[in-house]
């Protein structure tokens, strides 16, 4: 079992930043990848971003490259989304996620959710 716990939502204007966390804690985490993932209401889950947590490769969607990072911190079990320039269309719930399955974009790929933390960009 893998819990994760996200943090660090709230509302910010156009332009601005914002840095989500997720506390991961659980099972060991070798051959264990964490990714994010945002939906809007009555849309499906959209893949952000995604960390290798032991070799630290990272991937990202397109459309957020240069905006958004992920990171981990190891010693500490947390994994980041840094968003830079938010823009109104990046209003959602973000959800970290955690899987040890072939794959790595789509939501059905990961075992492992957290709560969602809300992110609100007013223009």
């Amino acid at each position: 079992q893998v819990q994760l716990v996200e943090s660090g939502g709230g509302s910010v204007q156009a332009g601005g930043s914002l840095r989500l966390s997720c506390a991961v804690s659980g099972r060991p985490f070798n051959n264990v990848f964490l990714g994010w993932f945002r939906q809007t209401p009555g849309k499906e889950r959209d893949f952000v971003a995604a960390i290798s947590w032991s070799g630290g490769g990272t991937y990202y969607a397109n459309s957020l490259k240069g905006r958004f990072t992920i990171s981990r911190d190891n010693a500490n079990n947390i994994v980041y989304l840094a968003m830079n320039s938010l823009k109104f269309e990046d209003t959602a719930v973000y959800y970290c996620a955690a899987k040890t399955r072939a794959g790595l974009y789509r939501p059905d790929e990961y075992d492992y959710w957290g709560q969602g933390t809300q992110v609100t960009v007013s223009s």
